[in-house]
């Protein structure tokens, strides 16, 4: 095989704080999430077990400007990406390196939104949506109900006897 690479991140989990968005000096975008993944297992004397991972990711652009938009701490989010690691100076004078999840494609999984999210539990939300209005159909040769005069509909009782119902 000729000389290939492969640097592919996937990750879906949990956002473990809210985004924060910045600008470089050129006006570019930045953004950094935290992401939680969790994994479970069985240990050999049946103990059910897990384990959490910590993820720096980062997205950079219109991407990240979306990302501060959408997200929020508690989300669940699909992330696609790759994996660059980066060394600095701190003020301090200490070397730094750090290695993150630089974001290409990201998708949340949930359909909650921030006014809805209390204490990290979906909660329900205050106004339901209402359907949108139907068109009304013309009328071909239907008999319309009488309406009484406070303009309500008048319906038909219809009595129902024991002996109508199926069961």
């Amino acid at each position: 095989m000729a000389n290939r690479s492969l640097n592919k991140v996937m990750l879906i989990g949990n956002l473990t704080r809210d985004p924060e968005l910045r600008y470089t000096p050129s006006g570019t975008a930045v953004c950094t999430l935290g992401l939680a993944t969790n994994r479970r297992w069985t240990d050999p004397e049946g103990n059910l077990q897990e384990s959490v991972e910590f993820h720096r990711l980062v997205a950079w652009g219109k991407l990240a400007e979306l990302c501060s938009q959408l997200l929020f701490k508690g989300r669940k989010v699909y992330i696609e990406g790759r994996l660059q690691t980066r060394e600095w100076t701190a003020q301090d004078g200490t070397k730094r390196i750090t290695t993150e999840i630089v974001i290409d494609t990201m998708l949340a999984l949930d359909s909650r939104r921030r006014e809805e999210v209390v204490e990290g539990v979906a909660a329900k939300p205050a106004i339901t949506p209402t359907p949108p209005p139907t068109k009304a159909k013309p009328d071909k040769g239907k008999k319309k109900k009488k309406k009484s005069a406070a303009g309500e509909k008048k319906e038909e009782k219809k009595e129902v006897k024991p002996e109508d119902i199926p069961f």
